[in-house]
């Protein structure tokens, strides 16, 4: 079977999969939060506040806050404005209330994954293909690859047919990963993104053979 590289290398590329990234990683920035008592001093009282407020209102909304914290770390770390911050992490949220809405009581990190998705671009009704839950599948790949693809200029809608046709025919993540390889390969040789993807998912089979193994790395 074809061996799926790990999540955080190849997702480091872009300032939104970064953030995918950080969101997915919980155990990373839960231990932040707690080596520093107050991780929010640099921020100024107002933002501090609104910050707390999201974070109250997710909790009681059963999502996930680890994807919030991360956003505003990575907002303190850089020095942006506290306003901007806030909004930053306002965005967060809805994109995780959005994402739960449509894929109801998902795991943490399937929501941040499918969150990852809506802040790139897709529309929410893109998810449905996703709601309905396949024992012992997991979607996060496909949800990441599918961020991914549409950061890179692949038509939102041309994304989310490909992605979704996938899933449904049971593509693995062996599956979606080489596809992602090789659309990202394409694109980088100067081909249109859409086209790109066009041409590889007619080569893509629904589930990934045994033994084939991963498109090369390309620089």
């Amino acid at each position: 079977m074809s061996r799926v590289p790990p999540l955080l290398p190849s997702m480091c590329r872009s300032r939104l999969s970064a953030l995918a990234v950080g969101a997915l990683m919980l155990v990373s920035a839960l231990p932040l939060a707690a080596q520093d008592v107050d991780p929010f001093t640099r921020l100024d009282q107002n933002s501090r506040f609104a910050i707390d407020l999201m974070l109250d209102s997710a909790r009681v909304a059963g999502l996930p806050t680890a994807p919030l914290i991360s956003r505003a770390l990575e907002g303190i770390a850089r020095k942006v404005d506290g306003r901007k911050i806030v909004e930053g992490v306002r965005k967060q949220l809805g994109y995780l209330r959005v994402a739960r809405s449509v894929l109801g009581g998902v795991g943490e990190e399937e929501l941040v994954a499918a969150a990852a998705v809506v802040e790139a671009g897709a529309k929410p009704g893109q998810l449905a293909a996703f709601r309905t839950r396949q024992k012992g599948r997991s979607d996060v790949q496909a949800f990441v690859y599918w961020a991914d693809l549409i950061t890179k200029g692949v038509p939102s809608e041309d994304a989310s047919s490909a992605i979704g046709k996938l899933w449904q025919d049971g593509a693995d993540d062996a599956t979606f990963y080489s596809l992602w390889k090789s659309v990202s390969s394409d694109i980088l040789q100067g081909l249109n993104p859409g086209a790109a993807l066009q041409n590889r998912i007619r080569e893509s089979p629904g589930r990934a053979p045994p033994g084939k193994p991963a498109p090369p790395e390309s620089d």
